[in-house]
């Protein structure tokens, strides 16, 4: 099995990145007037805010099972990672496009461009400390599995949604910083409206993405197809199992829900008792996400 990310130490590192780059943008729009810096300052705050609900999602995660909820809270985290995705569309995405459009119809120029020039510089120098961060901890649970299909087949929805914000703000930092250059090279405030408005579009697209891979997650998928073959292969070997009829799998947060049915070899039932018994310390080892297991032994009609 690879080793599993670290969530939280990812989330962290973007939370601190976003504030610091937040806070300086702030700075560079109301120094500037720049509406692509006002965008970008309002993206890093929303970011801020979203780390928070993450932060509050992996805590809800962890609660134990309760009667109400007797296979545990870990599904939470999914759905804080849905509203996140919402609030990078509408926040971040068209606050953004609103932001340039109203520019494009009201130009004014951009005072001291530079200060928003140099703040965009070390934006996309501290935005990238946070990607590299995030890409290390995805790194050690990825394989030889290009970034894109990992997108589309994790199950860590939190490391899913960090990646696609890293990804979104650098993409934004750089579109910032070509529209305000265009704009000193030029003259023309446009450029910079342009660029609030293709900013706010990057983060649409991300914000669509993010949604749909979180959806599926609500709804209830398995473990990642790797996993669930994994288990299936490491019953299949074990000598008490004849043949392995189905296993279902179903991701819950960090646990994992496993129901197999089996036929197995001719026993008493003590010996048929035992050894399921077995089977599944065995099996829990190998794969300790696994926090409910259910083994149904059946017959070949």
């Amino acid at each position: 099995m690879s080793a599993k990310a670290d969530s939280l130490r990812t989330v962290l590192y973007a939370l601190g990145a976003n504030f610091a780059i937040g806070v300086a943008k702030l700075g560079a729009a109301v120094t500037t007037g720049s509406s692509a810096m006002l965008a970008e300052a309002i993206h890093s705050f929303a970011d801020c805010g979203n780390q928070a609900l993450l932060l509050v999602g992996m805590k809800q995660a962890k609660r134990p099972p309760s009667p109400d909820y007797p296979l545990g809270y870990g599904k939470a985290i999914y759905f804080w990672s849905f509203i996140v995705a919402l609030v990078l569309f509408s926040l971040g995405g068209l606050f953004s496009i609103y932001e340039g459009w109203h520019k494009l119809a009201q130009p004014e120029a951009l005072s001291y461009p530079w200060v928003a020039v140099g703040i965009l510089v070390f934006g996309i120098a501290a935005e990238t400390v946070s990607l590299r961060a995030c890409l290390v901890e995805i790194a050690k649970v990825r394989g030889n599995r290009s970034l894109w299909r990992w997108f589309r087949e994790s199950r860590q929805s939190e490391l899913v949604v960090i990646l696609g914000e890293d990804i979104a703000a650098e993409i934004g930092l750089v579109l910032a910083l070509i529209a305000v250059l265009a704009a000193i090279a030029t003259g023309d405030p446009m450029y910079d409206a342009l660029g609030s408005i293709a900013i706010g579009a990057v983060l649409v697209v991300v914000a669509g993405l993010l949604g749909i891979q979180i959806k599926g997650l609500l709804i209830g998928q398995s473990a990642e197809p790797e996993t669930e073959i994994a288990i299936r292969r490491f019953i299949e070997e074990r000598q008490e199992v004849a043949r392995v009829f189905s296993v279902i799998t179903l991701q819950l947060g960090g646990s994992l829900m496993v129901a197999v049915k089996v036929h197995m070899r001719g026993e008493s039932a003590n010996e048929l008792v035992a050894s399921i018994n077995r089977i599944e310390a065995a099996v829990r080892e190998a794969f300790p996400d696994i926090q409910w297991l259910f083994f149904e032994p059946d017959v070949i009609e």
